[in-house]
């Protein structure tokens, strides 16, 4: 069985990494044979994140996408993360479906108000449905949760499956206590999310008045931290799992906006996969991922957070069962070794079923 995945980034960018990449070996073993095809290069995202100008790159990688395109007919099926071209209609998505080349589309987040919530009108009336479209042509969509499959049932999609964004428990180690040493508030995110800790700044002020504690924010931008209590570290993916076993306690903050609830909740299966109890705010996947009390806090209010976070700052007990029962729930549903065999049982019965010219 021949694929094409065609990725938006390659293994540095964090939803391509976590939602293809870390599945290919398995799949692989199984017998899929997956050509892979990176809409942008690192180039992109090092741009991205800092702010530089990216015409060129961009260009550059929608002819490199088109040319990928030719060979379609090669392939068993597609598959594709998020769209073939951003800011293009899905004539594209809608001409494989004509030709009888399958696709699979995979989001882990709202896509789609990127268009029917745009700022600008023309991109609203142009663009508004666009990932309607492809998600109606397409032979499988699969979700990372609730909200994104109910816009796609919404949409027309023939089928439509929910596979959780999910780490490998094999690499995630259970946290050990660490022994008279400060507590660590910790967070892990991209730069482009890191933003969101700035509305903590009076939680983060009051807790270091009552509390010997230190927080920290891995991958984070820095000048959206300025004048935060927060210590920036660097991140690398062979230093991730190190970084978060070196927090006492996990958080992610959120707005709560149609984009902030088609997000999957990542960065708290990292924390769990670790031990570490969490407190998130009530939106979206969150609410799904964490049982409040049993292996973590949702929250709202500032005043909430507060709480959240006293309570666990104060009681080491506390902290440990929910750590536990948060390893607990990773295993079990949270896990690439519970979702690969899953996700590859979905890939398969689209093949068989799916129409050929």
């Amino acid at each position: 069985m021949k694929v094409l995945l065609l990725s938006r980034y390659s293994e540095l960018g964090a939803s391509s990494r976590v939602r293809f990449f870390q599945y290919l070996p398995f799949l692989e073993s199984e017998g899929l044979k997956i050509d892979v095809d990176p809409l942008f290069s690192d180039d992109y995202l090092q741009a991205l994140y800092s702010s530089q100008s990216r015409k060129v790159i961009v260009f550059v990688a929608y002819c490199h996408r088109l040319w990928a395109l030719m060979q379609a007919r090669k392939y068993d099926f597609l598959w594709i993360e998020k769209e073939i071209l951003p800011f293009m209609p899905a004539f594209l998505e809608r001409l494989l479906s004509k030709i009888g080349v399958p696709y699979i589309v995979d989001y882990d987040d709202a896509l789609f108000h990127r268009y029917d919530k745009h700022r600008n009108w023309i991109v609203r009336s142009f663009l508004g449905r666009k990932i309607d479209s492809v998600m109606k042509h397409a032979a499988l969509v699969v979700a990372g949760n609730q909200y994104l499959a109910d816009r796609a049932s919404l949409a027309g999609a023939h089928r439509v499956e929910i596979v959780p964004t999910v780490v490998n428990i094999e690499r995630y180690i259970f946290k050990n206590e660490r022994i008279n040493q400060k507590l660590v508030v910790g967070w892990i995110g991209s730069p482009s999310t890191s933003h969101y800790l700035r509305a903590l700044k009076p939680v983060f002020d009051s807790l270091k008045k009552q509390f010997d504690v230190r927080f920290v924010a891995v991958g984070a931008r820095p000048e959206d931290l300025i004048n935060l209590p927060i210590e920036t570290l660097p991140w690398s993916e062979r230093t991730e799992v190190e970084s978060l076993q070196s927090f006492d306690i996990g958080i992610m903050p959120l707005s709560d906006t149609p984009w902030e609830r088609g997000k999957c909740g990542y960065k708290l299966i990292q924390y769990m996969a670790c031990g570490l109890p969490v407190v998130a705010s009530a939106v979206g996947a969150n609410k799904k991922i964490i049982n409040h009390g049993s292996n973590g806090f949702l929250v709202d209010k500032l005043d909430d957070w507060e709480m959240a976070l006293g309570v666990l700052l104060k009681n080491q007990t506390k902290r440990k069962q929910m750590g536990q029962e948060g390893r607990t729930g990773v295993e079990s549903w949270y896990s690439m070794q519970v979702q690969a065999p899953r996700l590859l049982s979905f890939i398969r019965s689209v093949i068989q079923t799916a129409p050929r010219p």
